[in-house]
């Protein structure tokens, strides 16, 4: 059972519903997908919007379970899901393919045609709230 945060926004999921049918577009049935994946690998996963600004005035949807597990953004060309602390996670099905050379995060780049790897992407999420736990434990 999800307990009950006020600094989070209820409206979140909505808005980020609200965002992937205003995309129309090949982006939205791969941001669809990816959130269904992600909702699939964690069931406790809260879902928030981020980083609201004029030039991105629907935020980012962000994504966590004891801290950011991952982002989902879209671009004109490609729909770009980055692993917050991606760099300490094993992926090895190699589906990290953006981001690869920072200290921190990792990406996965998805372009349109290109099909998810859902049971490698499955496993990069349960390893990415894994973490944030054990990370949590450590404070």
């Amino acid at each position: 059972m999800k307990k009950s945060n006020p600094k989070i926004d209820e409206s979140a999921p909505k808005l980020i519903g609200k965002h992937i049918i205003e995309l129309d577009d090949w982006r939205g049935k791969i941001l669809t997908t990816i959130r269904k994946i992600i909702h699939d690998a964690d069931p406790d996963i809260i879902e928030e919007l981020k980083w609201k600004k004029p030039t991105n005035p629907a935020g980012t949807p962000v994504w966590s379970h004891d801290g950011i597990v991952c982002t989902g953004e879209t671009y004109k060309d490609h729909v770009k899901l980055t692993f917050a602390k991606g760099a300490f996670l094993k992926d090895p099905k190699r589906i990290f393919n953006a981001s690869l050379e920072g200290n921190l995060t990792r990406a996965v780049d998805i372009h349109e045609g290109e099909t998810i790897n859902e049971a490698a992407l499955t496993e990069l999420i349960r390893a990415a709230v894994a973490y944030n736990i054990s990370e949590k434990k450590k404070r």
